[in-house]
């Protein structure tokens, strides 16, 4: 018998002893799409830290120098920020993309921070590597991953905003405490402030402009328990204003 078949026998002998026929065909219902879904899951790959959302925007903006922009790098509660409503007549750019964690900021860095040139970057990030979007994290490698964002910005003449993660909730139907621990959430922005004053950047508390007096998103300001809605941004956007203020005056 060819090796190649006698793998084959090997493989399948363990499957057929398992197998077992059914009275009743009820399997799980499909998508009705597999080819588009599958096409999309490839272009996903492709692109894992999605460099193509922002390229086109990116190009023109290369061409369009203004010292007072700042870039508010982050995941969804950045890219569902309506900034020029909270920041009228201001040269500020957004660069969130939903569900991202740190290390894929990290690689959009050139492409979405420094290649615009801009006054300074506000960053709101870490609570995506704390419920694993992309895999299990260390503390240690999530920290690193901001400090290397720092490092890149402030080694290109940029004011860097490190912004506390947002507190939780489970007011919704959807716990959102399980997926990110308050205390989780906590130690991060501990070191953040501490990190923040070490390395002489700017701190943007978040957190205390969000959070109830059980240490939860507070129930008015989230749909869901983790994104703000519009009262929850007309909260955060005074702490961002005094935060690129100063940061900008150093």
């Amino acid at each position: 018998m060819p090796r190649s078949v006698s793998i084959l026998v090997a493989i399948l002998i363990p499957l057929a002893g398992s197998a077992q026929l059914v009275d009743d065909f009820n399997p799980p219902r499909s998508n009705c799409c597999l080819a588009g879904a599958a096409q999309t899951l490839a272009n996903q790959l492709l692109d894992w830290n999605q460099l193509g959302r922002y390229h086109a925007d990116n190009e023109k903006l290369k061409s369009q120098s203004d010292p007072q922009r700042v870039v508010f790098m982050g995941d969804s509660i950045t890219d569902g920020w309506k900034l020029a409503d909270y920041f009228p007549n201001k040269p500020y750019v957004n660069r969130g993309i939903s569900g991202q964690t740190t290390p894929q900021m990290l690689v959009r860095m050139y492409e979405d921070v420094i290649n615009l040139k801009p006054a300074a970057m506000i960053v709101l990030a870490g609570t995506n590597d704390i419920a694993r979007n992309t895999g299990p994290e260390t503390i240690e490698m999530l920290e690193e991953n901001l400090m290397a964002m720092t490092e890149l910005a402030h080694g290109h003449g940029i004011k860097v905003i490190l912004c506390s993660v947002t507190p939780v909730s489970d007011y919704a139907p959807r716990k959102m405490t399980d997926g990110r621990p308050p205390s989780d959430i906590l130690k991060l922005n501990t070191w953040m402030k501490d990190y923040a004053a070490k390395s002489h950047e700017t701190y943007a508390d978040y957190f205390s402009a969000l959070v109830d007096a059980k240490g939860m998103l507070k129930e008015d300001v989230s749909r869901d328990g983790l994104h703000p809605n519009e009262k929850g941004y007309e909260l955060m956007a005074p702490v961002a204003v005094a935060a690129i203020q100063s940061a900008l005056s150093k």
